[in-house]
């Protein structure tokens, strides 16, 4: 039993490698006319299915860095003691029960990646580890399906004299190793620690592969190895049912040779009690931080000022080399470059780096032991000062991302049942680490995800492939991720999972953007990308993929500008005047969400608050960017609008995000009431317009329904009712402003109000929400007396929906008192 301890030491839990891809030529390029994907970037989009593996003797992959020159850093679990270090160099023989217990284990291990797809191909006792507890870990498992069989590097995969014979004479370009080829190698291991000695430990390479062809007519291959090592006694003296697990593992041909799955269940293992062999077991205090997930500490390390590039070049694995020493002395028309001198650093050194985590221990070592596992009801809320930092801090700051690291792990844990706790905590900020979950949990995905997306048809050819594999390759590919061809069949895979599950849309150029994000957070997750995506469009963007989509987005398009007036009426005088209306700029905002406009980073940032709001809140985004613009676009004419939005300047996500929620903190709901957006009921007195009657109208409407809310609120409003004052004196809103005025008023281009107590009242109540009331059937003159007052330039001027007689159903109309 173990206790835990903030003051004892945490060994090395992390090793680092490296190696390189092979280079493509400067010509190179594919079959539809593109140059080809870097071989780095197609071993980064494999990769990645290596941190979905989970098996009690694997270690776990963590991270995966692609850098300049074809460069690949893996970073994994590790630990320094292995097979290798335990038998002393094979000199010491280990216990039979020893033996037979780490080689079930490594077979366990084995059966789990044949299951999953993936053959070992470097197993070598060096990379057979073992942890405190002398359980087996195997380790570098994934270089072989990481780089495509071998494909995608110029280096062997596998140490020579552990390797299978038929991978010494089949093509590595055509052929793929099976699982037997890692029976053959455990089988050598194997041998090897029953002996107490190495096979050929002096020969050079040639004389290996020499020795192991000359194997081909051997009769009894394993008793021929045995004489070879010098311990045939030896060999002749162990039992029949090991010395016939040998030869089903060290077997010539392959077609008789077993399989892990078979070797796992073969009969050896029956007959000896080795799992009942005690283990290694530390009684001493752990550091708490052990105790937390890898990949939790790892990103934490890095937050800390942990670097796996400095750590490679402490160790020499990484140097800098003079450009002008790198430069060919021929290049030929081909591409071919001759004569240049190759960086030594780029040749295969497998030598493995590990990582010190004294850096972030020495960063939370004031933290008390419940910090690490607290319960959810006890966390406290977040230091007021830390809250208040920019998010860009907010996110590197190690403290603080620990805590919400804890708090989040906790919540995700108990989803749905603190799910307000969790929306709570997300109106703060969203820890990156967690992002996808949590978008997921915003989004309300649940249930049998997987099953329901692997029951659909995503093979079928359809009308819209050929499109979406013209749309993929130029989304989002300055991400290494996204670009990898991986990723290009993991999005095709989801968009047309979402297509074929939605046949009354269509796919529309922008979708793939708009799955990018999905796709990226939840890359071995298709599953969960394609829920979130099926979610998020029904929110947000409800009938925007309908093959005439053209009534949801020019209304989507209207109520922009409906809530530029509101808001900023100079900026949309201004913008009428020009005639730039959002038809000419804002499609793609509303049509991707944003999604094609900004880099991944922002999206990220900009989404985190947009799930956190209605289906109203993108118009908010829209209207935070413009007010970023605002200067620029009160002094352009309608060709420098244009042009400026043809080339979109930076733009603050972060100030976006918080004027967005200011925004729509203080604009009523029905402002933004949308006929086409999704809900569950609409009520009767709901602004529901189509769109020729919206385009008619220069101000939004309001609901009696928020003016109720308003009156209860503390936010500032007036009501003008523009009835004649005998209508007004018979029944009109408590508090409410008489300014009578007729159409014909407004046809005069300089009519103005006359000076007067109502009008004072107005211009002292600039500012306020101005609700313009009279009758239904005085629409036009409601919409041109909202036109004046905007022009005036009054902000948040909106109308009644349903004139004054929809109050009177609402018994809030009584007799007016006069100034």
């Amino acid at each position: 039993m173990t206790c835990n301890c903030v003051d004892a030491p945490v060994p090395p839990l992390f090793g680092v490698q490296t190696l390189f891809a092979a280079q493509h030529t400067s010509e190179s390029c594919g079959a539809n006319g593109l140059p080809l994907t870097p071989n780095s970037i197609t071993i980064l989009g494999n990769a990645q299915k290596l941190k979905t593996l989970n098996h009690p003797n694997l270690v776990s992959y963590l991270d995966f860095i692609r850098k300049q020159h074809g460069r690949i850093i893996l970073v994994s679990q590790y630990f320094n003691r292995s097979l290798w270090t335990e038998s002393k160099n094979f000199s010491l023989l280990i216990p039979l029960e020893k033996v037979l217990n780490w080689t079930h284990k490594v077979l366990s291990a084995l059966t789990y990646l044949n299951k999953n797809g993936l053959v070992h191909r470097f197993l070598t006792p060096q990379y057979i580890l073992l942890d405190e507890e002398d359980n087996v870990k195997l380790f570098n498992y994934g270089i072989y399906y990481m780089t495509n069989s071998g494909k995608n590097i110029t280096f062997p995969i596998g140490k020579l004299k552990y390797t299978a014979p038929e991978v010494l004479v089949l093509d590595r370009a055509s052929n793929k190793s099976g699982p037997k080829t890692d029976s053959w190698s455990l089988g050598i291991i194997v041998l090897e620690l029953l002996l107490g000695a190495q096979l050929w430990p002096t020969l050079k390479l040639s004389q290996i592969i020499r020795k192991i062809l000359s194997l081909t007519h051997c009769t009894d291959v394993v008793m021929r190895l045995a004489r070879e090592m010098g311990r045939l006694t030896m060999y002749q003296s162990l039992p029949t049912e090991l010395k016939d697990f040998l030869s089903k593992c060290i077997c010539m041909d392959a077609t008789k040779r077993m399989c892990p799955k078979e070797l796992y269940e073969h009969k050896i293992f029956s007959l000896y009690e080795y799992s009942k062999i005690l283990t290694n077991k530390c009684y001493s205090c752990k550091h708490p931080l052990r105790q937390m997930k890898l990949n939790q500490v790892y990103y934490l390390w890095k937050l800390a000022g942990g670097d796996v590039e400095w750590a490679l070049k402490k160790k020499g694995l990484l140097r800098n080399e003079s450009s002008i020493l790198l430069l060919p002395r021929l290049i030929i028309l081909e591409g071919t470059l001759y004569g240049n001198t190759r960086n030594q650093s780029c040749l295969l050194d497998l030598q493995i780096i590990e990582l010190s985590l004294d850096l972030l221990v020495n960063r939370l070592q004031h933290l008390k032991i419940t910090d690490y596992d607290p319960l959810i009801d006890q966390i406290k809320e977040c230091d007021d000062t830390t809250d208040k930092l920019p998010l860009v801090i907010r996110e590197k700051d190690t403290e603080y991302q620990f805590h919400r690291i804890v708090l989040f792990d906790r919540l995700l844990s108990s989803f749905p049942f603190k799910v307000d706790r969790l929306i709570t905590e997300a109106k703060k900020d969203i820890p990156p680490y967690f992002r996808g979950e949590i978008w997921a949990c915003l989004l309300n995905v649940c249930g049998d995800t997987e099953n329901t997306y692997l029951s659909i048809d995503k093979e079928t050819a359809g009308v819209t492939d050929r499109q979406i594999e013209v749309d993929i390759p130029r989304c989002h590919q300055y991400n290494d991720l996204l670009s990898s061809s991986v990723a290009h069949k993991k999005l095709k895979r989801v968009l047309k999972a979402w297509l074929v599950s939605h046949p009354k849309y269509v796919y529309w150029q922008g979708l793939d953007s708009l799955c990018a994000p999905f796709v990226y957070l939840n890359f071995c997750k298709e599953h969960v990308a394609y829920a979130c995506l099926t979610a998020f469009v029904k929110k947000y963007l409800n009938d925007v993929f309908l093959r005439d989509n053209s009534a949801v987005i020019r209304e989507y398009l209207i109520k922009l500008f409906h809530l530029i007036a509101f808001h900023d009426p100079q900026l949309a005088n201004h913008l009428d005047d020009k005639g730039f209306i959002p038809d000419l700029f804002a499609i793609p905002w509303f049509l991707t969400m944003f999604s094609h406009v900004f880099p991944m980073h922002k999206i990220f940032h900009l989404w985190d608050k947009l799930l956190l709001g209605d289906s109203s809140y993108p118009l908010f985004v829209g209207l935070s960017i413009l007010t970023q613009l605002r200067s620029t676009l009160l002094n352009s004419g309608f060709n420098e609008c244009i042009l400026l939005f043809s080339d979109l300047p930076e733009v603050d996500i972060e100030k976006c995000v918080l004027e967005s929620s200011k925004f729509s903190d203080v604009t009523p709901r029905s402002i933004t009431f949308r006929k086409h957006e999704f809900r569950t009921e609409t009520r009767e007195h709901d602004p529901c317009l189509i769109y020729e009657i919206l385009q008619n109208e220069f101000s939004p409407r309001i609901s009696v329904y928020d003016l109720q809310e308003l009156k209860k609120s503390t936010h500032k409003f007036l009501v003008v009712d523009s009835r004649a004052q005998e209508c007004y004196i018979e029944k009109s809103i408590p508090g409410s402003l008489n300014i009578p005025v007729k159409e014909e008023d407004f046809a005069d281009e300089h009519f103005d109000l006359e000076p007067s107590p109502e009008l004072s009242a107005l211009v002292n109540n600039r500012g306020s929400v101005l609700i313009v009331v009279d009758n239904d059937y005085e629409l036009n003159k409601v919409n041109k007396f909202c036109r004046f007052l905007v022009k005036k330039e009054y902000p948040k001027v909106c109308s009644l929906h349903g004139g004054i007689e929809v109050l009177e159903t609402f018994n809030i109309l009584v007799p007016a008192i006069l100034f």
